[in-house]
C-alpha cells in the first residue's frame, strides 16, 4: 500500500469515526430534531420559496435574482448528480451500521452534498442582490451543511466538497445578470 493510499484510508476512518460520534451524540437530543427541520428546508423548499418572493416582489431586482437562482440551481442541480453518479461514494450508514438516520437519504451516492452545494450557491446570489439575507441565510446555510454529517447523510468531506462547489458555481456563473438580458 502507497503512502498516499494509507493517508487517504486514514482520513476515511477518521471521517467515519467523526461521523458516528457527531451522530450518536445527537441522538436522543433537541439538536435532532432541529437538524432534522433544517435539513428538510435545504431539500428545496426554503430556496423555492426565496425565488418565487424575488420574482413576486422585489421588482426588477428580484426578478433578476430568481432567474440567476433558477440558473445556478439547475447547473448545481446538473454538477451535483453528474458528479454523485461518477464517484458512487457510499453514505456514512453503509460503512459504518450503528449511525441512525433519522431522515432518508433523497439519493443513494453521498459525494457531493447537494443540500450543502444548493445552500452555498443560491445564498451567494441571494445576498449578492439583497446583502441584508446575509444575516439570516449564512446562519441557515451553516446549519443546512451541519445537518448533513449530523443526521448521518454525508462525510465531512462531501460537505466541504459542495461548499468549494457551490463558490465555484457561484463565481462560473459569474455576477448579476445583466438587465437588457432579460428585459
Amino acid at each position: 500500500m502507497s503512502a498516499n493510499s494509507t493517508l487517504v484510508a486514514i482520513i476515511i476512518a477518521s471521517e467515519l469515526r467523526w461521523c458516528a460520534s457527531v451522530n450518536a451524540r445527537a441522538q436522543g437530543t433537541r439538536w435532532l430534531g432541529l437538524f432534522g427541520f433544517i435539513s428538510k428546508l435545504g431539500d428545496g423548499y426554503i430556496w423555492y420559496a426565496l425565488i418565487a418572493a424575488f420574482a413576486l416582489i422585489g421588482g426588477q431586482k428580484g426578478t433578476n435574482a430568481a432567474l440567476h437562482m433558477a440558473l445556478i440551481g439547475l447547473l448545481s442541480l446538473v454538477v451535483y448528480k453528474s458528479i454523485k453518479r461518477i464517484s458512487r461514494r457510499d453514505r456514512p450508514l453503509k460503512k459504518n451500521h450503528t449511525i441512525n438516520l433519522s431522515i432518508a437519504p433523497l439519493d443513494e451516492f453521498s459525494f457531493p452534498s447537494g443540500h450543502t452545494l444548493h445552500a452555498v450557491a443560491f445564498s451567494l446570489v441571494a445576498c449578492e442582490y439583497f446583502p441584508w439575507l446575509g444575516f439570516i441565510l449564512i446562519p441557515i446555510t451553516i446549519l443546512i451543511a451541519l445537518s448533513r454529517v449530523v443526521l448521518g447523510l454525508h462525510f465531512p468531506s462531501d460537505v466541504l466538497a459542495a461548499i468549494g462547489l457551490g463558490f465555484a458555481l457561484y463565481l462560473g456563473v459569474g455576477l448579476k445578470i445583466p438587465t437588457p438580458l432579460l428585459v
